[in-house]
């Protein structure tokens, strides 16, 4: 089948394609929707394969052979034809190799999407252990995959000082090749602010003038929301006077980009998580980099290194669970949080993992203290707890105390 890559804007979705094609194939035919609208001409009325290859190939100067050239439809979003041709590649021609991409947005306002005819793939912004890969840290890596505890705990200052640069510089492809190139966090800080400002042009481009203004509340009030004690996202705190019913378009545009994760809370412990989903729908409301979020609440970037928490008080803990959110999410699991109705008890993270749900609470320090997974485990009794530490890793009584830095390793983890 076709495959149809989504993610965020400028998650590197081009540039993967690309690289893959010039790497795998004899001939790469790249159609770039959006800056080519020419092209979208040949699917006005024919979408039929044979026509589009010939048309390509017009266009192109290029024989497309079916099984040494690879078609890539970049932007799919700008052009529903090209989007539901898809279908038509799988059903009447398969032996073509073609490759999708486009924004999640984009692709979700179609009505004719080819569903069940097309393979997905997510791309997300690198990981932390993808960072230390593409800063030419691999030895740190193949520790941390490997669970090698002795290494570890030998290099862990090293570690907290990559995990620290992680924090400001984040997974998105431009700020970490920066970064690689001249390790000034500054040069790194001007593209994440550029990032920024096009997503917010974005706001303006492809939402009604009357929802734009309110996307635009809601996403600067991220970085208010998770610097509090109690993170739940609440309207009237965006605005005097707001109500969930008057945002809520805003606020599906905005998931429905991608550019933030919605974290639903949970009441109680039951498989499937989905099915204990609060019916009053608090949720917490996080961005998909850490380093964007750092970026965007305008972090002095020496803050993290002088190892002063009193310097940023209580978003040393958002910028924790910003992290331990977008760690879970790219290593496979959907988060939810655990919290009671009354709020004297809430849980940062709860996920499943095989047939178990597995909480997590999200420490920033070397602070041991979780009332709030104590209550939780005392009423679920679950096999396996979690909290996050700058601490060595160690189990007892079935909670492990895992460096936040080994957060993607989870899965390897919790099958020892």
């Amino acid at each position: 089948m076709p495959l149809l890559l989504q993610g965020a804007r400028q998650v590197g979705k081009t540039w993967l394609m690309k690289e893959f094609g010039k790497n795998e194939y004899k001939n790469v035919v790249y159609v770039n929707f959006e800056e080519n609208r020419t092209v979208s001409e040949y699917f006005k009325d024919d979408i039929s394969p044979i026509h589009i290859i010939k048309s390509l190939e017009t266009q192109y100067k290029t024989k497309i052979d079916p099984y040494d050239t690879l078609i890539l439809f970049d932007e799919v979003q700008e052009s529903e034809r090209a989007l539901n041709s898809l279908k038509y590649f799988n059903e009447n021609a398969p032996e073509y190799h073609i490759i999708a991409a486009g924004s999640f947005l984009g692709i979700a306002m179609h009505g004719g999407f080819p569903v069940g005819k097309v393979d997905r793939i997510t791309l997300f912004p690198l990981s932390f252990n993808e960072f230390l890969t593409g800063t030419g840290n691999e030895q740190y890596h193949e520790h941390l995959v490997n669970c090698d505890f002795d290494l570890i705990r030998m290099m862990s200052k090293d570690y907290e000082k990559l995990l620290k640069t992680y924090f400001l510089v984040g997974g998105m492809p431009k700020a970490v090749a920066l970064y690689d190139l001249n390790k000034d966090i500054n040069e790194v800080r001007a593209i994440q602010k550029t990032i920024l400002e096009d997503y917010k042009d974005d706001f303006s481009k492809h939402i009604s003038p009357v929802n734009s203004p309110k996307v635009e509340i809601i996403w600067n009030s991220i970085p208010i929301h998770l610097s509090k004690e109690k993170k739940k996202f609440i309207y009237k705190e965006i605005k005097l006077g707001a109500r969930s019913y008057a945002y809520e378009d805003a606020m599906n545009w905005l998931f429905n980009t991608r550019i933030v994760y919605k974290v639903p809370r949970v009441t109680d412990n039951k498989l499937p998580l989905a099915s204990s989903v609060d019916i009053h729908e608090a949720f917490k409301l996080y961005m998909l980099d850490v380093g964007l979020f750092a970026a965007k609440a305008e972090l002095d970037t020496a803050v993290l290194y002088k190892n002063d928490p009193a310097l940023y008080g209580n978003f040393n803990g958002a910028l924790t669970e910003q992290f331990v959110l977008s760690e879970l999410i790219t290593s496979g699991f959907t988060p939810y949080y655990w919290g009671r109705e009354k709020g004297e008890a809430e849980v940062d993270f709860v996920f499943q993992w095989k047939n178990e749900i597995i909480p997590v609470e999200a420490k920033s320090g070397l602070n041991k203290k979780s009332k709030s997974l104590n209550i939780y485990r005392e009423l679920y009794k679950p096999k396996h707890a979690i909290r996050t530490t700058l601490n060595n890793f160690g189990k007892y009584d079935e909670l492990y105390s895992i460096p936040l830095f080994m957060m993607g390793c989870l899965d390897k983890i919790l099958s020892l």
